[in-house]
Protein backbone atom coordinates (compact mmCIF):
# COMPACT_ATOMS: atom_id res chain seq x y z
CA UNK A 1 0.00 0.00 0.00
CA UNK A 2 2.72 2.32 0.81
CA UNK A 3 3.47 2.68 -3.03
CA UNK A 4 0.35 4.01 -3.73
CA UNK A 5 0.24 5.98 -0.91
CA UNK A 6 3.68 7.35 -2.21
CA UNK A 7 2.15 8.15 -5.35
CA UNK A 8 -0.23 9.86 -4.73
CA UNK A 9 0.48 11.67 -1.85
CA UNK A 10 4.13 11.86 -1.96
CA UNK A 11 4.68 15.43 -2.98
CA UNK A 12 1.71 16.67 -0.58
CA UNK A 13 3.19 14.78 2.92
CA UNK A 14 6.42 13.90 4.62
CA UNK A 15 8.09 10.64 5.12
CA UNK A 16 6.76 9.72 8.71
CA UNK A 17 3.52 10.95 7.64
CA UNK A 18 3.80 8.49 4.91
CA UNK A 19 4.62 5.78 6.87
CA UNK A 20 1.70 6.34 9.47
CA UNK A 21 -0.51 6.23 6.98
CA UNK A 22 0.64 2.89 5.37
CA UNK A 23 0.23 1.54 9.20
CA UNK A 24 -3.30 2.61 10.36
CA UNK A 25 -4.57 3.13 7.14
CA UNK A 26 -6.99 0.68 5.62
CA UNK A 27 -7.09 -0.07 1.59
CA UNK A 28 -10.36 -0.08 0.25
CA UNK A 29 -11.59 -1.13 -3.43
CA UNK A 30 -15.36 -0.08 -4.35
CA UNK A 31 -17.33 -0.99 -7.01
CA UNK A 32 -19.06 1.87 -8.91
CA UNK A 33 -22.23 3.55 -7.70
CA UNK A 34 -21.78 2.47 -4.15
CA UNK A 35 -22.74 4.81 -1.42
CA UNK A 36 -19.73 5.44 0.54
CA UNK A 37 -21.61 8.65 2.80
CA UNK A 38 -25.43 8.35 3.55
CA UNK A 39 -27.19 11.87 5.23
CA UNK A 40 -27.51 11.54 8.82
CA UNK A 41 -25.10 8.89 9.57
CA UNK A 42 -21.81 9.65 11.83
CA UNK A 43 -18.13 9.38 9.98
CA UNK A 44 -16.11 7.20 11.45
CA UNK A 45 -13.34 7.58 8.33
CA UNK A 46 -11.75 9.98 6.20
CA UNK A 47 -11.24 8.68 3.02
CA UNK A 48 -8.06 9.44 0.87
CA UNK A 49 -8.33 8.29 -3.01
CA UNK A 50 -6.03 6.60 -4.91
CA UNK A 51 -7.10 5.72 -7.83
CA UNK A 52 -11.08 6.43 -9.44
CA UNK A 53 -13.87 9.43 -8.89
CA UNK A 54 -16.95 10.07 -6.21
CA UNK A 55 -19.48 12.37 -6.23
CA UNK A 56 -20.72 14.25 -3.83
CA UNK A 57 -24.35 15.54 -3.75
CA UNK A 58 -26.56 17.14 -1.33
CA UNK A 59 -30.22 16.01 -0.90
CA UNK A 60 -33.90 18.17 0.09
CA UNK A 61 -36.31 16.79 2.50
CA UNK A 62 -38.24 15.80 -0.45
CA UNK A 63 -35.97 13.24 -1.36
CA UNK A 64 -34.21 15.39 -4.98
CA UNK A 65 -30.44 15.80 -4.74
CA UNK A 66 -27.87 17.85 -6.74
CA UNK A 67 -24.34 17.07 -7.26
CA UNK A 68 -21.81 19.74 -5.64
CA UNK A 69 -18.80 18.34 -7.06
CA UNK A 70 -16.83 15.50 -8.21
CA UNK A 71 -13.32 14.02 -6.00
CA UNK A 72 -10.74 12.38 -7.94
CA UNK A 73 -7.37 10.60 -7.30
CA UNK A 74 -5.50 12.67 -4.85
CA UNK A 75 -8.52 14.48 -3.31
CA UNK A 76 -10.65 14.50 -0.42
CA UNK A 77 -14.15 15.75 0.95
CA UNK A 78 -13.83 18.60 2.92
CA UNK A 79 -17.65 18.03 4.20
CA UNK A 80 -16.23 15.35 5.44
CA UNK A 81 -13.41 16.39 7.28
CA UNK A 82 -16.03 19.25 8.62
CA UNK A 83 -17.94 15.88 10.01
CA UNK A 84 -14.86 14.26 11.53
CA UNK A 85 -13.47 17.21 13.19
CA UNK A 86 -16.64 18.64 14.80
CA UNK A 87 -18.44 14.87 15.57
CA UNK A 88 -21.19 16.06 13.22
CA UNK A 89 -23.65 13.99 11.34
CA UNK A 90 -23.27 14.10 7.73
CA UNK A 91 -25.14 16.63 5.69
CA UNK A 92 -24.50 15.36 2.24
CA UNK A 93 -24.53 12.03 0.29
CA UNK A 94 -20.77 9.91 -1.26
CA UNK A 95 -21.73 7.75 -4.06
CA UNK A 96 -18.43 6.16 -6.81
CA UNK A 97 -18.72 7.21 -9.74
CA UNK A 98 -16.38 5.04 -11.29
CA UNK A 99 -14.61 1.77 -9.49
CA UNK A 100 -12.26 3.30 -6.80
CA UNK A 101 -9.67 2.49 -4.45
CA UNK A 102 -9.08 4.75 -1.28
CA UNK A 103 -7.35 4.50 1.98
CA UNK A 104 -9.85 4.94 4.75
CA UNK A 105 -8.17 7.07 8.44
CA UNK A 106 -10.15 6.79 11.45
CA UNK A 107 -11.44 10.04 12.45
CA UNK A 108 -9.35 10.35 15.45
CA UNK A 109 -6.26 10.62 13.35
CA UNK A 110 -7.46 13.95 11.94
CA UNK A 111 -6.78 16.33 14.83
CA UNK A 112 -4.01 14.98 15.79
CA UNK A 113 -2.16 14.92 12.55
CA UNK A 114 -3.32 18.30 11.90
CA UNK A 115 -1.25 19.38 15.13
CA UNK A 116 1.67 16.80 14.65
CA UNK A 117 2.33 17.60 11.08
CA UNK A 118 2.26 20.68 8.66
CA UNK A 119 1.90 19.34 4.94
CA UNK A 120 -1.63 17.63 6.67
CA UNK A 121 -2.54 20.96 8.20
CA UNK A 122 -1.69 22.39 4.61
CA UNK A 123 -3.71 19.49 2.89
CA UNK A 124 -6.77 19.87 5.07
CA UNK A 125 -6.64 24.20 4.66
CA UNK A 126 -6.07 23.34 1.25
CA UNK A 127 -8.77 20.58 0.89
CA UNK A 128 -11.48 23.44 2.30
CA UNK A 129 -10.48 26.23 -0.17
CA UNK A 130 -10.64 23.62 -3.43
CA UNK A 131 -14.19 22.03 -2.37
CA UNK A 132 -15.57 26.05 -0.86
CA UNK A 133 -14.52 27.11 -4.90
CA UNK A 134 -16.36 24.44 -6.55
CA UNK A 135 -19.54 24.54 -4.20
CA UNK A 136 -19.49 28.62 -5.59
CA UNK A 137 -19.04 27.45 -8.47
CA UNK A 138 -21.89 24.80 -8.19
CA UNK A 139 -24.26 27.81 -6.99
CA UNK A 140 -23.16 30.21 -9.81
CA UNK A 141 -24.06 27.86 -12.51
CA UNK A 142 -27.68 27.45 -11.03
CA UNK A 143 -27.60 31.16 -10.32
CA UNK A 144 -26.22 32.62 -13.70
CA UNK A 145 -26.40 29.28 -16.07
CA UNK A 146 -28.94 28.10 -18.25
CA UNK A 147 -29.99 24.90 -18.42
CA UNK A 148 -28.35 23.39 -21.50
CA UNK A 149 -25.21 25.23 -20.11
CA UNK A 150 -24.90 23.56 -17.10
CA UNK A 151 -25.42 20.65 -18.63
CA UNK A 152 -23.10 21.04 -21.05
CA UNK A 153 -20.47 21.65 -18.43
CA UNK A 154 -21.75 18.51 -16.53
CA UNK A 155 -20.95 16.49 -19.73
CA UNK A 156 -17.53 17.62 -20.26
CA UNK A 157 -16.78 17.35 -16.18
CA UNK A 158 -18.02 13.80 -16.35
CA UNK A 159 -15.81 13.37 -19.63
CA UNK A 160 -12.60 14.49 -17.69
CA UNK A 161 -13.60 12.43 -14.16
CA UNK A 162 -13.66 9.05 -16.85
CA UNK A 163 -11.07 9.93 -18.93
CA UNK A 164 -13.39 8.86 -21.86
CA UNK A 165 -15.41 10.94 -24.40
CA UNK A 166 -18.26 7.98 -23.28
CA UNK A 167 -20.33 8.95 -20.63
CA UNK A 168 -22.36 5.51 -19.28
CA UNK A 169 -25.31 6.81 -17.48
CA UNK A 170 -29.03 7.33 -18.40
CA UNK A 171 -31.52 10.74 -18.70
CA UNK A 172 -32.77 9.99 -15.92
CA UNK A 173 -29.37 10.06 -13.50
CA UNK A 174 -28.41 13.14 -15.21
CA UNK A 175 -31.68 14.47 -14.46
CA UNK A 176 -31.38 13.81 -10.80
CA UNK A 177 -28.00 15.11 -10.57
CA UNK A 178 -28.76 18.44 -12.00
CA UNK A 179 -32.24 17.96 -9.75
CA UNK A 180 -34.72 19.01 -13.12
CA UNK A 181 -37.11 16.41 -14.74
CA UNK A 182 -35.53 13.65 -17.40
CA UNK A 183 -38.05 15.29 -20.27
CA UNK A 184 -36.03 18.59 -19.66
CA UNK A 185 -32.92 16.82 -19.94
CA UNK A 186 -34.13 14.59 -22.72
CA UNK A 187 -35.22 17.85 -24.49
CA UNK A 188 -31.81 19.55 -24.22
CA UNK A 189 -29.61 16.63 -24.99
CA UNK A 190 -31.33 16.28 -28.43
CA UNK A 191 -30.82 19.73 -28.77
CA UNK A 192 -27.00 19.08 -28.24
CA UNK A 193 -27.31 16.65 -30.88
CA UNK A 194 -28.61 18.54 -33.66
CA UNK A 195 -26.24 20.99 -33.49
CA UNK A 196 -23.40 17.83 -33.47
CA UNK A 197 -22.23 19.02 -29.94
CA UNK A 198 -23.20 15.01 -28.45
CA UNK A 199 -24.35 11.60 -29.93
CA UNK A 200 -27.08 9.72 -28.53
CA UNK A 201 -26.09 5.85 -28.56
CA UNK A 202 -28.67 3.13 -26.90
CA UNK A 203 -26.81 3.01 -23.36
CA UNK A 204 -24.36 6.21 -23.14
CA UNK A 205 -23.96 9.61 -24.67
CA UNK A 206 -20.47 10.54 -27.04
CA UNK A 207 -19.24 14.15 -26.33
CA UNK A 208 -17.83 14.92 -29.72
Amino acid sequence: MIQSITDNYGTLFEEDLLQEIDLIGTYKKIPEGFELIKPGSYIKFMPLIIRGAIKILRGDNDGDELLLYFLEKGDTCAMTLSCCLGHHKSEIKAITETETELIMIPVEKMEEWTTKYKSWRNFVFDSYHKRLIEAIETIDSIAFLKMDDRLLKYLRDKTKINNSKIINTTHQQIAYDLHTSRVVISRLLKKLENNTIVKLNRNNIELL
